[in-house]
């Protein structure tokens, strides 16, 4: 009897996650309005308030993302394996678009600030694309957008996910513990022989999960590495042999329990956390100089000539072929819509400038200044691209 295929989580996360992120959206403006408030000064309190041995904001940048870089680990492995990835011909045009969106914001950004050694330490905070944020301001315009691209869209911020994970992992990652590292790759060789075995129980991959996360943390490679770890563990498939419904499998059921949870909780938290910024006193240097610039420009300029120019090139060459019912300036209006660079980017830029409250909040304006420009952009061309034809 054919096993029945579980349902999409990509078609599930092109609509809740497009709520999810207008519900970002009003964290990230509570943020600035309590950040620029008689409430500020209890807000970063509170965010410098020690819990134990990390302050709030380490429990939500360290811990609470863990969970967000989990549930991205578990989408990516899901998506090469048994979905919108699983072949090349459907994983040619999104990674290259991935590719190109991630390779020329980083080149603006770099043309920038090539000058300070400190400032290129934030080459990659242009390079990440925001799926809940975009898929928000796609959902603003209904059946406008074809959902081929929606699709892409989502397929192209997966890629874009690993690529971010794998810059954090390679270029930021603090002095290492070597004791902590091999308690580490210990304990993800357990997750791996239990994986091999045939557990299909959640409880003990969670459990070593959270051991593995510890000494992650303390090893000084960062520790939301650990949530894609532990997600690369997670068994996507039941038993060989086995006629269970694949919706079942362990991969599965984790992905569902936290889905909602991460668009609704975790992320807004992080952006509430993150996206407040004292505007008071700020001149309107601050927009030309060249750390803002060079995130700004990165997200709005670089993400639509990456991301559109590398599809032309693959689609001329015949690498790949443009989405089912979308035009070039439908793929023009997708390709500002990733300059929307809100989470990861915010992520990435706290780790480049770890301490640095003056270019941490650099980084947030230069991040919101582009994201909104970027959005809004990207929302005007698809309101008024043409689409094709039907029979065309």
């Amino acid at each position: 009897m054919a096993q029945r295929r579980p349902t999409s989580q990509l078609r599930r996360f092109l609509d809740s996650e497009a709520s999810g992120g207008l519900v970002l959206m009003a964290a990230a403006a509570l943020a600035l309005l309590v950040a620029n408030s008689a409430l500020a000064p209890a807000y970063l309190g509170a965010l410098k308030t020690y819990l134990g041995p990390l302050s709030l904001l380490h429990w939500i940048n360290d811990g609470l993302m863990a969970v967000f870089f989990l549930f991205v680990g578990l989408e990516i492995k899901r998506e090469v394996l048994d979905g919108q990835l699983a072949t090349w011909s459907r994983r040619a045009l999104p990674g290259l678009a991935a590719a190109g969106g991630m390779a020329v914001p980083a080149a603006i950004y770099l043309s920038f600030t090539w000058q300070d050694p400190v400032l290129r330490a934030g080459w990659a905070i242009p390079a990440a694309t925001d799926i809940a944020f975009a898929l928000g301001v796609l959902s603003l315009l209904g059946k406008r957008v074809p959902a081929s691209l929606k699709v892409f869209l989502a397929a192209l911020a997966i890629l874009d996910d690993l690529g971010a994970v794998t810059i954090i992992a390679l270029f930021y990652t603090a002095s290492l513990s070597l004791v902590d590292l091999a308690l580490a790759a210990a304990v993800l060789a357990g997750l791996a022989v239990m994986n091999r075995m045939g557990v299909l129980r959640l409880l003990p991959y969670l459990l070593l999960g959270a051991l593995l996360w510890f000494f992650v943390l303390r090893s000084g490679v960062h520790a939301t590495i650990a949530g894609v770890l532990l997600a690369l563990t997670i068994p996507l498939r039941m038993k060989p042999g086995a006629t269970e419904d694949l919706a079942q499998s362990p991969l599965h059921r984790l992905e569902h329990g936290l889905h909602h949870a991460v668009a609704f909780v975790v992320v807004p938290i992080f952006g509430f956390a993150n996206a407040g910024v004292a505007l008071t006193g700020l001149g309107w240097g601050v927009l030309a100089e060249p750390l803002t610039l060079g995130v700004s420009l990165g997200l709005v300029v670089g993400k639509v000539v990456g991301v559109l120019g590398a599809s032309v090139i693959a689609i001329r060459l015949g690498l790949a072929t443009l989405p089912a019912g979308a035009t070039w300036p439908q793929m023009a209006g997708i390709a500002l819509i990733c300059g929307i660079g809100f989470t990861m980017s915010l992520f990435i830029g706290m780790l480049a400038f770890p301490g640095n409250a003056a270019l941490q909040d650099g980084v947030k304006i230069g991040i919101l200044l582009g994201s909104l420009v970027a959005g809004v952009l990207g929302w005007l061309v698809l309101r008024v691209a043409p689409g094709r034809a039907r029979g065309a």
